[in-house]
């Protein structure tokens, strides 16, 4: 049934193209990678008769704002957990789609040149989104930093802390604002699309996450929308070849895309 669709869309969106009436999808981001992911894909949809609009958000909260109240078609700049966290929290109804890309979260710091060398006592600077601080503390248990009740837990607090042999101190920031205040701080888990922007490389990571991470960022739109044969075009294209190999050979392994082809 879906294959139907799909070649009934290829079909009408052509005519669209031909006739050069594009349909506008307006599709929330974060600056990078996703909105550059989706400016690369834009010329790819404009032959299939559709115009992308991409919105461009500098936080984690208003694209999801957006989403809910119709501003935006779809978004792409979010793991599954973060967006259940955002319904649970704010009554919201939207879907996680098809997972696109890994941002993998690191541990960065500019004082220190190994994890040994950080002083007993330092500061550490976590993302302050409850599923990135979760999955940040959790990061620093499998790299042996921490030790958690329970390392699989996605709901892990600094009272899940069973061991902190270095008394480590937690602080949440923004997530967005980590990269501008490693320099104050000890060291910080950073998500990459932060750290990219701001010309860091996942290389000078102590360590970080690899691409079996289960935090993979979705394609997501609202309920009720989930269907819609346009919607499904972009995500199409978002799983395509093209955008796979714009992907690896722009981030280079910073970014890790997860595509059908």
């Amino acid at each position: 049934m879906k294959k139907i669709a799909f070649v009934l869309l290829v079909f009408l969106t052509s005519l669209m193209a031909e006739n050069g009436k594009l349909v506008d999808v307006k599709v929330g981001a974060t600056p990078v990678p996703a909105a550059e992911i989706l400016e690369f894909a834009k010329p790819l949809l404009a032959k299939q008769g559709i115009n992308l609009i991409v919105q461009s958000f500098t936080d984690y909260v208003t694209p999801n704002i957006a989403l809910n109240d119709g501003s935006s078609d779809a978004n792409m700049y979010q793991h599954k957990p973060y967006l259940e966290k955002t319904n649970k929290d704010r009554g919201f109804d939207l879907i996680a789609l098809e997972p696109v890309y890994v941002v993998p979260l690191g541990f960065y710091s500019k004082k220190y040149k190994s994890v040994d060398s950080i002083k007993k006592g330092s500061t550490i600077a976590l993302p302050n989104d409850p599923t990135n601080y979760s999955r940040a503390l959790i990061l620093l248990h499998d790299n042996g930093v921490i030790k958690l009740k329970d390392g699989n837990n996605l709901d892990s607090t600094e009272f899940d802390i069973i061991e902190n042999p270095k008394k480590f101190k937690f602080h949440q920031v923004e997530a967005a604002m980590l990269p501008k205040i490693v320099d104050g701080v000890d060291a910080a888990v950073i998500n990459a699309n932060y750290a990219l922007q701001a010309g860091m490389s996942i290389k000078e990571a102590f360590f970080h996450e690899n691409d079996k991470s289960s935090y993979v960022n979705v394609f997501a739109t609202k309920k009720g929308n989930e269907n819609n044969l346009n919607i499904l075009k972009v995500q199409e294209v978002l799983l395509g070849k093209e955008v796979k190999e714009f992907i690896l050979q722009k981030y280079k392994g910073e970014i890790v895309p997860v595509t059908k082809n």
